[in-house]
């Protein structure tokens, strides 16, 4: 068995579609289809039913598809084993963190670990919680940074920030006068909220059910600087991570602390188990195990 061909097929079976296999290729429909064809006649068995709108893997293509991918991240690791044995302490990592997290702190943990280790590139993917997650567990990330609990059955968790969740409100509201809030005082309040890809957003729902009350949500939004301008036109309120308090304009917002209950805001460095991390992966996680957290200022 070729391994190219097997390649070929993990990518028909990846996306169900003989088009989008040869787009992510670059080859030719017709040249895979071949592959898959000759594959199929190698092993005396088909792997693909044809006769569907959509292709679908039959038992057989599901057992292949299931062990190609075993094989092929096993060649994966064998190649990265190489390298970092002929370029120590050479490398790229790649880490995904959720916006509002990375602008809070990130820049901050790549310049201090650039200085210790100007030859390890890295790379930054910004996307929400869950996306960082599912791609940190199938692999395609080195690290994620995420709000925890995680599942520690998937994962290898280094806990790196402990905080809570604040308020935030324009300066002109009635709240803005206070120091401390309680979430069922909320209840007539508009939200502002990221929307629902990010885990923060289910995490101010669930607590406001607790409270008693369903939130009203007036806007959603992927931009923390969408929401920020709302909130700075007093449009509604919102609950955010306690440190943005650093860098929002103080002139239109406050940040006030909720109270009965507190809402945690943990952040964990994650890897997926028993998965092979480089040598610069080991020294990121040794340097991020080491260093004290940010201080957002």
């Amino acid at each position: 068995m070729d391994i190219h061909h097997l390649t070929y097929f993990i990518e028909v079976a990846k996306y169900k579609s003989f088009t989008k296999a040869s787009q992510s290729l670059h080859l030719s429909q017709s040249t895979i289809s071949k592959v898959v064809k000759g594959l199929e006649e190698e092993l005396n068995v088909e792997l693909i039913d044809r006769s569907a709108k959509q292709i679908e893997l039959t038992e057989a293509g599901e057992i292949v598809f299931a062990e190609g991918e075993i094989i092929m991240e096993s060649l994966n690791d064998l190649s990265t084993h190489l390298y970092d044995l002929m370029n120590l302490k050479k490398g790229k990592i790649k880490i995904g963190i959720p916006p509002i997290i990375g602008f809070l702190f990130f820049p901050k943990i790549i310049k201090g670990f650039n200085n210790l280790y100007p030859d390890i590139k890295i790379k930054i993917s910004e996307d929400d919680s869950r996306k960082v997650i599912q791609d940190v567990k199938e692999g395609t990330l080195d690290l994620g940074v995420v709000m925890l609990p995680v599942d520690e059955k998937e994962f290898d968790i280094v806990p790196f920030v402990t905080d809570e969740l604040s308020l935030f409100v324009h300066t002109s509201h009635p709240l803005a006068q206070r120091d401390q809030v309680e979430i069922k005082e909320l209840e007539n309040e508009s939200f502002i909220l990221f929307n629902k890809s990010f885990a923060i957003h289910d995490i101010i729902i669930q607590e406001c059910l607790r409270a008693g009350f369903r939130p009203e949500i007036a806007y959603e939004s992927s931009q923390w600087d969408m929401i920020r301008g709302m909130i700075n036109e007093n449009l509604g309120i919102s609950i955010f991570p306690k440190p943005i308090a650093n860098i929002v304009d103080h002139k239109f917002i406050k940040a006030i602390q909720i109270v009965n209950p507190t809402f945690p805001w943990n952040l964990g460095f994650i890897s997926k188990k028993k998965k092979y991390a480089s040598p610069a992966v080991r020294e990121f996680i040794q340097y991020i195990s080491n260093i004290t957290p940010p201080n957002y200022e």
